[in-house]
Protein backbone atom coordinates (compact mmCIF):
# COMPACT_ATOMS: atom_id res chain seq x y z
CA UNK A 1 0.00 0.00 0.00
CA UNK A 2 1.27 2.88 -1.07
CA UNK A 3 2.74 5.36 1.94
CA UNK A 4 1.95 9.66 1.82
CA UNK A 5 6.01 9.65 1.28
CA UNK A 6 5.98 8.14 -1.75
CA UNK A 7 3.17 10.87 -2.72
CA UNK A 8 5.45 13.36 -2.19
CA UNK A 9 7.99 11.99 -4.35
CA UNK A 10 5.77 11.37 -7.28
CA UNK A 11 4.44 14.37 -6.77
CA UNK A 12 7.65 16.55 -6.55
CA UNK A 13 6.31 18.50 -3.19
CA UNK A 14 7.06 18.21 0.71
CA UNK A 15 4.95 16.22 2.73
CA UNK A 16 3.10 19.60 4.51
CA UNK A 17 2.21 20.24 0.67
CA UNK A 18 0.57 16.53 0.74
CA UNK A 19 -1.40 16.98 3.77
CA UNK A 20 -2.89 20.81 3.11
CA UNK A 21 -4.13 19.02 0.19
CA UNK A 22 -5.99 15.80 1.59
CA UNK A 23 -7.10 18.43 4.18
CA UNK A 24 -8.84 20.81 1.34
CA UNK A 25 -6.33 24.02 2.47
CA UNK A 26 -6.82 26.33 -0.04
CA UNK A 27 -3.74 28.16 -0.12
CA UNK A 28 -2.22 24.96 -2.34
CA UNK A 29 -2.57 26.22 -5.94
CA UNK A 30 -4.70 24.35 -8.40
CA UNK A 31 -1.98 23.25 -9.93
CA UNK A 32 -0.37 21.71 -7.11
CA UNK A 33 -3.51 20.24 -6.21
CA UNK A 34 -4.05 18.46 -9.07
CA UNK A 35 -0.38 16.91 -9.28
CA UNK A 36 -0.75 15.54 -5.74
CA UNK A 37 -4.05 14.26 -6.38
CA UNK A 38 -2.78 12.62 -9.41
CA UNK A 39 -0.35 10.89 -7.51
CA UNK A 40 -2.53 10.15 -5.63
CA UNK A 41 -4.78 8.23 -7.76
CA UNK A 42 -1.54 6.56 -10.01
CA UNK A 43 -0.37 5.04 -6.64
CA UNK A 44 -3.55 3.84 -5.42
CA UNK A 45 -2.88 6.04 -2.36
CA UNK A 46 -6.29 6.41 0.11
CA UNK A 47 -5.78 8.97 3.26
CA UNK A 48 -5.85 7.31 6.59
CA UNK A 49 -9.31 9.34 7.60
CA UNK A 50 -8.83 9.24 11.55
CA UNK A 51 -4.94 10.65 11.08
CA UNK A 52 -6.51 13.17 8.72
CA UNK A 53 -9.17 14.12 12.15
CA UNK A 54 -6.46 13.83 14.19
CA UNK A 55 -4.27 16.31 12.28
CA UNK A 56 -6.46 18.80 11.20
CA UNK A 57 -8.67 19.13 14.26
CA UNK A 58 -11.06 17.95 12.07
CA UNK A 59 -13.96 14.77 10.85
CA UNK A 60 -15.12 16.74 8.05
CA UNK A 61 -18.47 15.30 9.35
CA UNK A 62 -21.67 16.71 10.47
CA UNK A 63 -24.67 15.41 12.65
CA UNK A 64 -28.13 16.38 11.54
CA UNK A 65 -30.79 15.91 14.03
CA UNK A 66 -34.39 15.64 12.60
CA UNK A 67 -37.55 14.72 14.97
CA UNK A 68 -38.84 11.37 12.28
CA UNK A 69 -36.75 9.81 9.39
CA UNK A 70 -40.15 9.28 7.70
CA UNK A 71 -42.25 11.84 5.47
CA UNK A 72 -41.66 13.70 2.49
CA UNK A 73 -40.76 16.74 4.77
CA UNK A 74 -37.89 15.25 6.63
CA UNK A 75 -36.82 13.82 3.31
CA UNK A 76 -36.63 16.95 2.12
CA UNK A 77 -34.04 18.02 4.54
CA UNK A 78 -31.72 15.26 4.49
CA UNK A 79 -31.25 14.86 0.93
CA UNK A 80 -30.65 18.44 0.46
CA UNK A 81 -28.27 19.23 3.46
CA UNK A 82 -26.47 15.51 2.61
CA UNK A 83 -25.96 16.71 -1.42
CA UNK A 84 -24.44 20.49 0.01
CA UNK A 85 -22.38 18.78 2.19
CA UNK A 86 -21.58 16.27 -0.03
CA UNK A 87 -20.19 18.30 -2.88
CA UNK A 88 -17.85 19.87 -0.59
CA UNK A 89 -16.42 16.72 0.86
CA UNK A 90 -18.74 16.14 4.22
CA UNK A 91 -20.56 13.47 5.09
CA UNK A 92 -23.77 13.77 7.44
CA UNK A 93 -24.09 11.40 9.98
CA UNK A 94 -28.13 10.73 10.58
CA UNK A 95 -30.03 10.07 13.97
CA UNK A 96 -33.50 11.07 15.52
CA UNK A 97 -35.21 12.41 18.00
CA UNK A 98 -38.67 11.46 17.71
CA UNK A 99 -39.62 14.93 19.33
CA UNK A 100 -38.77 14.43 23.31
CA UNK A 101 -36.34 15.57 24.91
CA UNK A 102 -34.58 12.63 26.42
CA UNK A 103 -34.25 11.09 22.95
CA UNK A 104 -33.39 14.15 21.22
CA UNK A 105 -30.61 14.59 24.33
CA UNK A 106 -29.50 11.32 23.35
CA UNK A 107 -29.05 11.95 20.00
CA UNK A 108 -27.18 15.30 20.44
CA UNK A 109 -24.91 13.31 22.78
CA UNK A 110 -24.27 10.52 20.07
CA UNK A 111 -23.58 12.77 17.49
CA UNK A 112 -21.23 14.91 19.81
CA UNK A 113 -19.17 11.31 20.79
CA UNK A 114 -18.55 10.85 16.98
CA UNK A 115 -16.43 14.10 16.65
CA UNK A 116 -19.00 15.63 14.24
CA UNK A 117 -17.36 19.38 13.24
CA UNK A 118 -21.25 20.86 13.69
CA UNK A 119 -24.49 20.36 14.09
CA UNK A 120 -28.03 20.80 12.69
CA UNK A 121 -30.70 20.09 14.62
CA UNK A 122 -34.67 19.90 13.93
CA UNK A 123 -35.62 20.00 17.91
CA UNK A 124 -38.66 20.21 19.17
CA UNK A 125 -38.33 18.96 22.54
CA UNK A 126 -35.53 20.38 24.14
CA UNK A 127 -35.90 24.03 25.73
CA UNK A 128 -34.33 27.28 24.45
CA UNK A 129 -31.69 27.14 27.71
CA UNK A 130 -30.38 23.88 26.80
CA UNK A 131 -29.74 24.91 23.31
CA UNK A 132 -28.01 27.85 24.34
CA UNK A 133 -26.19 26.34 26.23
CA UNK A 134 -24.62 23.93 24.31
CA UNK A 135 -24.26 26.52 21.63
CA UNK A 136 -21.83 28.49 24.26
CA UNK A 137 -20.22 25.11 25.03
CA UNK A 138 -18.18 25.17 22.06
CA UNK A 139 -20.55 23.05 19.76
CA UNK A 140 -20.92 24.55 16.60
CA UNK A 141 -24.60 24.21 15.89
CA UNK A 142 -27.74 25.53 13.57
CA UNK A 143 -31.38 24.75 13.46
CA UNK A 144 -33.87 24.92 11.68
CA UNK A 145 -37.79 25.59 11.92
CA UNK A 146 -36.68 26.94 15.18
CA UNK A 147 -36.28 30.47 16.44
CA UNK A 148 -33.93 30.67 19.77
CA UNK A 149 -33.51 34.35 21.08
CA UNK A 150 -29.58 35.14 21.22
CA UNK A 151 -29.01 32.42 18.89
CA UNK A 152 -30.86 34.29 15.33
CA UNK A 153 -28.03 34.14 13.27
CA UNK A 154 -27.60 30.29 13.57
CA UNK A 155 -31.69 29.68 13.21
CA UNK A 156 -33.55 29.22 10.03
CA UNK A 157 -37.22 29.33 10.45
CA UNK A 158 -40.29 29.80 8.17
CA UNK A 159 -42.87 32.67 9.80
CA UNK A 160 -45.41 29.82 10.94
CA UNK A 161 -48.11 32.46 12.31
CA UNK A 162 -48.25 34.01 8.40
CA UNK A 163 -48.39 30.43 6.88
CA UNK A 164 -51.16 29.99 9.26
CA UNK A 165 -53.04 33.27 8.27
CA UNK A 166 -52.29 32.90 4.50
CA UNK A 167 -54.41 29.38 4.46
CA UNK A 168 -57.55 30.24 6.24
CA UNK A 169 -57.51 33.95 4.50
CA UNK A 170 -57.35 32.24 0.92
CA UNK A 171 -60.82 30.19 2.21
CA UNK A 172 -62.47 33.26 3.67
CA UNK A 173 -61.69 35.29 0.49
CA UNK A 174 -63.17 32.07 -1.83
CA UNK A 175 -66.31 33.46 0.42
CA UNK A 176 -66.13 30.52 3.47
CA UNK A 177 -67.31 31.12 6.74
CA UNK A 178 -68.06 28.30 8.28
CA UNK A 179 -64.24 26.74 8.49
CA UNK A 180 -62.72 23.85 10.38
CA UNK A 181 -59.13 23.35 11.47
CA UNK A 182 -56.86 20.38 12.70
CA UNK A 183 -53.95 21.83 14.25
CA UNK A 184 -50.53 19.74 14.89
CA UNK A 185 -49.38 19.34 18.21
CA UNK A 186 -49.85 22.52 20.60
CA UNK A 187 -46.66 21.29 22.16
CA UNK A 188 -44.91 22.15 19.19
CA UNK A 189 -43.87 25.75 17.94
CA UNK A 190 -44.73 25.52 14.60
CA UNK A 191 -48.33 24.39 15.39
CA UNK A 192 -48.96 26.85 18.00
CA UNK A 193 -47.87 29.66 15.37
CA UNK A 194 -50.19 28.29 12.63
CA UNK A 195 -52.95 27.95 14.77
CA UNK A 196 -52.32 31.55 15.98
CA UNK A 197 -52.06 32.70 11.81
CA UNK A 198 -55.69 30.90 11.54
CA UNK A 199 -57.09 32.67 14.52
CA UNK A 200 -56.09 36.15 13.34
CA UNK A 201 -57.59 35.21 9.67
CA UNK A 202 -60.85 34.14 11.53
CA UNK A 203 -60.88 37.44 13.76
CA UNK A 204 -60.04 39.58 10.84
CA UNK A 205 -62.90 38.59 8.88
CA UNK A 206 -65.18 38.97 12.36
CA UNK A 207 -65.72 35.22 12.63
CA UNK A 208 -66.01 33.66 15.53
CA UNK A 209 -63.19 32.05 17.12
CA UNK A 210 -64.71 31.53 21.07
CA UNK A 211 -65.86 28.60 19.65
CA UNK A 212 -63.81 27.42 16.48
CA UNK A 213 -63.64 24.59 15.18
CA UNK A 214 -60.33 23.15 16.21
CA UNK A 215 -59.24 19.40 16.34
CA UNK A 216 -55.57 19.16 17.89
CA UNK A 217 -53.62 16.27 15.97
CA UNK A 218 -50.34 14.84 15.73
CA UNK A 219 -48.83 15.91 12.17
CA UNK A 220 -49.72 12.42 10.98
CA UNK A 221 -52.33 10.89 8.08
CA UNK A 222 -54.32 9.18 10.75
CA UNK A 223 -55.32 12.15 12.95
CA UNK A 224 -56.11 14.24 9.84
CA UNK A 225 -58.80 11.38 9.33
CA UNK A 226 -59.74 11.51 12.82
CA UNK A 227 -59.81 14.88 12.68
CA UNK A 228 -62.21 15.34 10.19
CA UNK A 229 -64.56 13.07 11.13
CA UNK A 230 -64.61 14.50 15.11
CA UNK A 231 -65.16 18.20 13.84
CA UNK A 232 -67.92 16.57 10.95
CA UNK A 233 -69.61 14.93 13.33
CA UNK A 234 -69.62 18.37 15.68
CA UNK A 235 -70.92 20.70 13.38
CA UNK A 236 -71.89 18.82 10.14
CA UNK A 237 -71.75 20.38 6.75
CA UNK A 238 -68.92 23.33 7.61
CA UNK A 239 -67.24 24.31 4.09
CA UNK A 240 -63.67 24.59 4.34
CA UNK A 241 -61.02 22.47 6.53
CA UNK A 242 -58.05 23.53 7.11
CA UNK A 243 -55.00 21.66 8.23
CA UNK A 244 -51.71 21.88 9.79
CA UNK A 245 -49.79 20.01 7.10
CA UNK A 246 -50.28 18.13 3.95
CA UNK A 247 -50.45 14.53 5.79
CA UNK A 248 -53.40 15.09 7.70
CA UNK A 249 -54.82 17.15 5.00
CA UNK A 250 -54.47 13.83 2.71
CA UNK A 251 -56.10 11.57 5.40
CA UNK A 252 -58.74 14.65 6.53
CA UNK A 253 -60.16 14.22 2.49
CA UNK A 254 -59.54 10.58 2.22
CA UNK A 255 -62.08 10.52 5.32
CA UNK A 256 -64.66 12.76 3.36
CA UNK A 257 -64.74 10.96 0.45
CA UNK A 258 -65.38 7.71 2.24
CA UNK A 259 -68.31 9.80 3.78
CA UNK A 260 -69.90 10.42 0.23
CA UNK A 261 -68.07 14.12 0.64
CA UNK A 262 -67.14 15.53 -2.38
CA UNK A 263 -63.76 17.68 -2.80
CA UNK A 264 -64.04 20.49 -2.96
CA UNK A 265 -67.35 20.70 -4.42
CA UNK A 266 -68.98 20.01 -0.81
CA UNK A 267 -65.83 20.64 1.52
CA UNK A 268 -62.19 22.40 0.78
CA UNK A 269 -59.38 21.71 2.02
CA UNK A 270 -56.21 23.44 2.29
CA UNK A 271 -53.16 21.98 3.39
CA UNK A 272 -49.26 23.13 4.98
CA UNK A 273 -46.11 22.42 3.84
CA UNK A 274 -46.50 21.67 -0.24
CA UNK A 275 -44.21 18.37 -0.05
CA UNK A 276 -44.21 16.33 -3.26
CA UNK A 277 -47.16 14.25 -2.75
CA UNK A 278 -49.68 16.98 -2.75
CA UNK A 279 -49.61 17.77 -6.70
CA UNK A 280 -50.35 14.02 -6.96
CA UNK A 281 -53.23 14.41 -4.80
CA UNK A 282 -57.33 14.10 -6.36
CA UNK A 283 -57.70 16.90 -6.75
CA UNK A 284 -54.33 18.43 -6.27
CA UNK A 285 -53.98 20.37 -2.78
CA UNK A 286 -54.16 23.62 -2.13
CA UNK A 287 -51.16 24.60 0.23
CA UNK A 288 -49.07 26.54 1.99
CA UNK A 289 -45.26 26.42 0.84
CA UNK A 290 -42.98 25.27 3.67
CA UNK A 291 -39.38 25.77 2.39
CA UNK A 292 -37.72 22.93 3.85
CA UNK A 293 -35.02 22.15 1.57
CA UNK A 294 -34.34 26.43 1.18
CA UNK A 295 -33.86 26.10 4.93
CA UNK A 296 -31.83 22.96 4.55
CA UNK A 297 -29.91 24.65 2.12
CA UNK A 298 -28.69 27.54 4.39
CA UNK A 299 -28.32 25.51 7.19
CA UNK A 300 -25.53 23.62 5.44
CA UNK A 301 -23.94 26.95 3.76
CA UNK A 302 -24.09 28.69 7.35
CA UNK A 303 -21.92 25.07 8.30
CA UNK A 304 -19.55 25.33 5.26
CA UNK A 305 -18.93 29.21 6.08
CA UNK A 306 -18.56 29.32 9.21
CA UNK A 307 -17.03 26.11 9.99
CA UNK A 308 -14.96 25.06 7.17
CA UNK A 309 -14.53 28.63 6.15
CA UNK A 310 -15.56 28.38 2.79
CA UNK A 311 -16.20 31.31 0.90
CA UNK A 312 -19.65 31.72 -0.36
CA UNK A 313 -21.61 33.98 -3.30
CA UNK A 314 -24.92 35.01 -1.86
CA UNK A 315 -26.24 35.99 1.38
CA UNK A 316 -27.22 33.43 4.33
CA UNK A 317 -31.25 34.13 4.37
CA UNK A 318 -32.41 33.19 7.99
CA UNK A 319 -36.29 33.60 7.78
CA UNK A 320 -38.13 32.64 5.26
CA UNK A 321 -41.78 33.75 4.38
CA UNK A 322 -44.77 31.59 3.18
CA UNK A 323 -46.46 31.37 0.11
CA UNK A 324 -49.52 30.23 -0.46
CA UNK A 325 -49.49 27.64 -3.54
CA UNK A 326 -53.02 27.68 -5.05
CA UNK A 327 -54.36 24.24 -6.49
CA UNK A 328 -57.96 22.43 -7.15
CA UNK A 329 -58.65 21.56 -3.43
CA UNK A 330 -60.32 24.98 -2.64
CA UNK A 331 -63.32 25.85 -3.98
CA UNK A 332 -65.82 29.17 -4.08
CA UNK A 333 -68.35 28.77 -1.58
CA UNK A 334 -71.58 31.28 -2.61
Amino acid sequence: MATIYEVSKAAGVSLATVSRVMNGNSKVSERTRNKVLKAMDELGYRPNAIAQSLASNRTNSVGLLVSELHGSFFGDLMSTVEKELRADGKHVIITAGHSDEAREKEAIEFLKSRRCDALILHAEAVCDDYLRELNESGVSLVLVNRMVPGMEQQCFVLDNEAGGYLATKAAIDAGHRDIGYISGPQSKEDARQRLAGHVRALREAGLNTENALVYQGDYHESEGANGFKQLWQQHPGFSALICANDEMASGAMTAAREEGINVPEQLSVVGFDDVLFARYLHPRLTTVDNPVSAMGLMAARWVLHNVYKKKLSGVIKNVFLPELISRDSLGTHL
